[in-house]
C-alpha cells in the first residue's frame, strides 16, 4: 500500500523540544517507521522550512519525507500556516495526481484541510488524526489561544468529509462526538513507544541528590512545570529536573524557561530545580531511568508520550487526570492521578511514593508490562493498518455498483 502521511508543521527529521516540535514528530515518524516495516511505502509531506533542504529525503528508517513548498522557506509559528494551506493543498493534488496514494492519512488539523482539499480531484480516501483539538485548547486557554478563529469550525468539517478519524484516547473519541462527528467513524489507536529503546536496563544519568522528579516537554504554560515547581518546595533533598526547549545555551532567551526560573525562586526551590534544554532523544531513556518519578502535570494533554515512555523505562508517573493521560496512567497501578493545577495534591502524591519504594517498584513492573502489551509501535502499526483496509475495503465497496456498470 501506498500511504501518504500529511503532517504540515511536524516532521519527522526536526529537532524535538522545541516550540512546535514535540509529540506529533514522533508520532509521524515511528508510525511510518513501523508501517514500512510491515511492507508499505510510505511518504511524509511537511511543509518546506528552509530553502536549501532537498525536496525528497529516503530516510533510514524506510520511509520519505518530501518537503513540500508553501509559504515562505523558513520556520514560521504554527498558527500562522492557516494562510499557506491552499498552496499546501495545490502542490500535494499536482505531487498525487500522475501516481496517486492508496490512501491519505492527516496529521493535526491543517494538514487535513490540506488533505480534504488535495484528494477529491483523485478522489482519494483520507484518515485523519487531530493530535489536538481546537474546541479543548479553546476550553482551557480561552483568551490565550492564537489558533485561527475559525479552527473549530474546520475541524467539525474535516470530521464529516474524511472516511475515518483516528483518535489517540477516550477523551478524544467524546470531544469528537460533541463536534458532531459520527461515533461509528472513529476508530481509537493509541500512540507508542519503542520498548527496546525505553526500557528499564540501560545507562542513567548521575544526579546530585538523594531523590530526583523528573519533567520532560515543552517549554509552554499549558505543560504545568509551574505546579512541579511549586511542589517541590515541601519535598526535602530531592531535585527537579526540566527537559525540553531550546538548546541550554538560549535557555536565558526563552520567555518560559526564565518564568520558570524566577517561579522557582518564589519558592525557594532555585538551588533544585535545573532546566536542561533541548535533551537529544538517545538520551532520553537514561534521564527517564535516573528519576524516582517522571511529573506529567499539563492543564490538557491530547496524548502524551512521555508518560508511556517512562512507563517503558520502569519509571512511575503522576500525571494530571487529563486527555490521554487518563487513558495511559493507571491510577495506583502504572503510576497516580491528580487534579490540574493543585500543587498540594501533587505534592502530596509525591510524597507518598518517594517514601514507598516497594509501590513504586510494583508500579514500575505494571508501568512495563503495560506498555508491551499496548503500546508499542509495532502494535500501533498494526491496529492502524487495519483502520486503513477498513476504508479500502468500504470504500471498494461502496464503487462496487458504479464498477459492474462500467465493466459490463
Amino acid at each position: 500500500m501506498l500511504i501518504a502521511m500529511v503532517s504540515e508543521h511536524a516532521s519527522p527529521l526536526a529537532e524535538l523540544g522545541v516550540v512546535d516540535a514535540g509529540g506529533q514528530n514522533v508520532h509521524v515518524g515511528e508510525l511510518s517507521r513501523a508501517l514500512a516495516e510491515r511492507g508499505h511505502e510510505v511518504r511524509v509531506y511537511t511543509r518546506r522550512t528552509d530553502p536549501d533542504e532537498p525536496e525528497r529525503v529516503r530516510t533510514e528508517r524506510g520511509f520519505t519525507v518530501v518537503h513540500v513548498p508553501a509559504g515562505p522557506a523558513h520556520a514560521l509559528p504554527k498558527d500562522e500556516l492557516y494562510q499557506h494551506m491552499g498552496e499546501f493543498a495545490e502542490w500535494l493534488a499536482h505531487d498525487w495526481e500522475p501516481d496517486p496514494p492508496d490512501l491519505v492519512h492527516a496529521h493535526f488539523w491543517m494538514s487535513g484541510l490540506a488533505s480534504v482539499l488535495a484528494a477529491r480531484r483523485s478522489h482519494i480516501p483520507v484518515v485523519q488524526t487531530y493530535h489536538a483539538l481546537g474546541s479543548v485548547k479553546r476550553r482551557h486557554q480561552g483568551a490565550q489561544d492564537t489558533s485561527p478563529a475559525d479552527r473549530v469550525d474546520i475541524e467539525r468539517m474535516i470530521g464529516r468529509h474524511v472516511e475515518r478519524v483516528v483518535a489517540t484516547c477516550t477523551d478524544e473519541l467524546f470531544e469528537l462526538v460533541r463536534l458532531g462527528v459520527p461515533r461509528d467513524r472513529v476508530s481509537i489507536v493509541p500512540c507508542g513507544v519503542d520498548p527496546d529503546v525505553f526500557r528499564p536496563d540501560g545507562p542513567v544519568v548521575r544526579r546530585t541528590k538523594a531523590n530526583r522528579l523528573l519533567a520532560v516537554g515543552r517549554l509552554v504554560p499549558r505543560k504545568g512545570f509551574d505546579m512541579a515547581i511549586a511542589a517541590l518546595s515541601a519535598i526535602e533533598d530531592t531535585e527537579l529536573l526540566i527537559a525540553g526547549g531550546p538548546p541550554k545555551s538560549r535557555l536565558a532567551e526563552d520567555p518560559e524557561a526564565r518564568r520558570l526560573l524566577r517561579c522557582a525562586r518564589e519558592h525557594g526551590v532555585a538551588d533544585r530545580v535545573r532546566l536542561l534544554g533541548q535533551v537529544n532523544r538517545q538520551r532520553m531513556p537514561a534521564l527517564l531511568r535516573s528519576a524516582e518519578l517522571v511529573l506529567c502535570t499539563p492543564w490538557y494533554e491530547p496524548f502524551g508520550i512521555v508518560p508511556i515512555e517512562a512507563m517503558a523505562c520502569g519509571t512511575p508517573v503522576v500525571a494530571t487526570a487529563v486527555g490521554g493521560l487518563t487513558d495511559t496512567v493507571v491510577d495506583g497501578v502504572t503510576g497516580c492521578h491528580v487534579p490540574v493545577a493543585r500543587p498540594a495534591a501533587l505534592r502530596a502524591a509525591v510524597g507518598a511514593l518517594l517514601a514507598d519504594p516497594a509501590r513504586r517498584t510494583a508500579m514500575a513492573v505494571a508501568g512495563r508490562d503495560r506498555v508491551c502489551a499496548r503500546y508499542s509501535w509495532e502494535r500501533v502499526a498494526a491496529e492502524t493498518a487495519r483502520v486503513y483496509d477498513r476504508v479500502l475495503r468500504e470504500q471498494a465497496d461502496s464503487n462496487w455498483p458504479v464498477r459492474q456498470m462500467k465493466e459490463g
